[in-house]
Formats: structure tokens, sequence, C-alpha cells
């Protein structure tokens, strides 16, 4: 396949995903609210999202394209059923376009396509017009964002290669965050694993909202350091950077199929202070005994921060899977605290915007752990702040 149909059938399939809502809607108002099958409904859909979502489609070429597509897989039966469908919908274009404007004011859950339930959780905490923006925000294509990789090279020398050897566009990111120069954003790229650059280890793909854990930890050379869930390593590795590849940093997760990503990572950037090690079902008896100056919890969460990049997960996600994850949430703290140092620092981060996952997790830990004390914390949102959403809670255990 070549390189532009590839992206065309990653765009056609992202994109049907991402505003399934909306075309399910679609479908429904032109189909009377019949119910289809299965095959009928997404073949609407691929057709329905080339009409009223991409412009370099012709309309004629996009509804031709889906019948025949739709004939080849085994819906020749429905294929005039599709066919009607989708030549009505484009003959009713107007009609249908300022159907979605109006749908996108009076139900943002249906024209921005996005579960219910958490629409009107983000409404009653940001209000109408700011979740308007962070739905927007996650019906968007993510940008493709790097670190430079400083155990291997240098902003300017990485910048000096994209230039003249392999003829990449970028643009400087702005990230407070991290240092200035170090973080920058792809324009434009081949496929990323075709360049020398990224093949050498000069880089991490990685968005700037990750960075601010690391940064909060404020990792030294010589320190031991535990990431508790490390996989799939671009934290440990920007840890490892930080450290200078001097001192202990142990990177831990449950199985050693997922710690295999970290010691990929680690092996294309140069890490050589990382060891690694998988707790299984009793993480307390595989790091018994062990005690660490800094400990990065990286928590599983509802990732409701990361939703353009997890396309699917919006329809995935339920409310009671929030509940569940925080108390996995606050089993890790509680396993961080007891393997953390007198005077040591525990740096809490999600990449939820749930306060149900973030705040409430911190504030019920402090309480059941009076000699930890709160030193910073700081949230990430995508409307505000222009990455993905994150939280990162700073502890400090008294001495």
């Amino acid at each position: 396949m070549r390189a532009d149909d590839r992206r065309l059938a990653q765009e056609l399939v992202y994109g049907c995903v991402r505003w399934q809502g909306t075309l399910d809607w679609l479908v429904a108002r032109r189909t009377e609210e019949r119910a289809q099958l299965a095959p009928v409904q997404i073949f609407l859909r691929l057709g329905l999202y080339q009409l009223f979502f991409l412009d370099r489609i012709p309309p004629h070429a996009a509804c031709y394209e889906t019948v025949e597509l739709s004939k080849q897989l085994g819906c020749g039966n429905q294929s005039n059923f599709i066919n009607a469908i989708l030549r009505r919908s484009e003959a009713e274009r107007e009609i249908i376009e300022a159907e979605l404007a109006d749908l996108r004011e009076a139900a943002p859950h249906l024209g921005c396509s996005h579960p219910e339930w958490l629409v009107k959780k983000w409404t009653v905490r940001w209000g109408a017009a700011d979740t308007r923006r962070l739905l927007e925000w996650n019906n968007s294509a993510p940008a493709t964002h790097v670190r430079v990789n400083t155990l291997k090279t240098s902003p300017a020398a990485l910048i000096e290669r994209w230039r003249l050897r392999e003829n990449l566009e970028y643009d400087l990111a702005s990230c407070p965050w991290a240092e200035d120069g170090h973080v920058l954003t792809l324009k434009t790229h081949p496929s990323l694993t075709s360049l020398g650059s990224f093949r050498d280890g000069w880089f991490y793909v990685q968005d700037p909202s990750t960075l601010l854990a690391v940064q909060a930890l404020d990792a030294w050379a010589g320190e031991s350091i535990l990431d508790l869930c490390a996989a799939p390593g671009g934290k440990t590795c920007f840890l490892a950077q930080k450290m200078e590849n001097d001192g202990e940093l142990l990177a831990c997760d449950l199985s050693a199929d997922r710690l295999r990503l970290v010691a990929e990572n680690s092996t294309r950037l140069g890490v050589t202070c990382v060891k690694t090690l998988a707790l299984g079902e009793h993480p307390d008896q595989a790091l018994f005994g062990r005690r660490f100056d800094k400990i990065l919890v990286d928590a599983p969460c509802s990732n409701t921060g990361v939703l353009r990049r997890r396309l699917d997960l919006r329809w995935r996600l339920r409310p009671e899977e929030i509940t569940r994850l925080r108390g996995t949430q606050s089993k890790l703290l509680a396993l961080a605290a007891k393997h953390l140092k007198p005077g040591g620092t525990l740096v809490y981060s999600t990449c939820s915007l749930e306060p149900e996952e973030n705040t409430e997790v911190v504030k019920e830990f402090l309480t059941v752990q009076p000699t930890f004390k709160l030193e910073s914390e700081r949230e990430l949102v995508p409307f505000r702040d222009h990455v993905d959403g994150a939280y990162v809670a700073k502890l400090r255990q008294e001495s």
C-alpha cells in the first residue's frame, strides 16, 4: 500500500471512531430511527464521514467508493440502500450542515461525539464554553511532540541533522516546565522508524504534559529512584537523562511483558542506569526491604486527559471505572509510602482530568499518612494549557 493510501485509510478509520456518536445520530435521522445491521451501519458511517467531515474527497467519489466497498465486503444486497442514503444526504448538504451546527449547541455530546455522562460531568465543573473547547480539542488531530535525548545529543545537533540530512520541518514547543529548546513539534515527517535520528535514540516521542511529573520529582545524579508504573518507559528514560545515567533507577510494572517496552526504549536511548522489576500480584514482597530517595507513581487512570490520542476510549469508559481506578491509585500510593526514605520525595501523577483520581486521592492519602506534606500540585487542562491533560502532586515525607 502506498504511503498516501495508508494515511487515507488511517484517517477514515480514526475519523469514524472519533465521530461515531455524531455519525450514528446522522444515520438515525436519515433512516427514520430504524436499527441497521452492523456492517450497514459501518458503511453509512464511512460514507457520511467523508461527506461531512473531510474536504479532500469529492462527494461523488465518497458515495461511489463506499458503495463499491460494501459490495466487495458482503453487503451487496444492501448496496442500493446505502447508495440512496448517501446520495440523499449529499443532496441535503446545506440542511444537514445546519442541523449539525444546531446540534453542537443543543446537545454537545451528540454534536461533538462524546459520551453524554462525561460531557455533563465536565459541564458542571467547567461550564459549557470551556467544555466545548475541551470537546473540540479531543476531536482534533494530535501533534507529534518530541523530547531531545541529551544522553546522546543536543537540541542544536538534532536540529542540524533534521535540516541537513532528514528534511524535517519543526517548531519549538512551548513548555514552561522543561528546558528551552528541548521539546519540539514535528510539522511534517515520514514514518519515524525510517529516520536515523529516531533509530539512533536522539529523541523520544512524548507530549509535553508527560514531562511535568519528572520535573516535579527533580531527580539528580547519584540518587536512588523508583518508577513504580514505568511502562512504556518515556518518563523512566527522562528520569535517567536527569540523573545523567548516574544512580539507581528501578523501573517497575505488573508484568515482564510490559517491562520489555521499557528495556527496548532504554537501549535505543542509551539509558544504562535502569533496572527493571516485575511486581506481579504481590508488589510489596517484590520490593521487600528496599527504600528510595524519590518515587514516581504515574498511576493507571481513566486517561480522560488524552482522549484525542485514545480514540476508542471515549466509547469504552464508564463512570464506575473511575471509582475502581481510584482504589488502585490509593493502593499504589500506600505502597510507595512504605518504600520511601525519611525526608524523601513522592510524586503522584495521572493523565486524568477527574478530581476523583487526582486531588481527592491525594487528600485521602494525606489523611492516612500524616508524616507526608503536599509541597505542590498542578493540573494541566487542554483548553487552557494547550497540551494533553495531566495532574501532578509533589509530596514530601518528614524526616
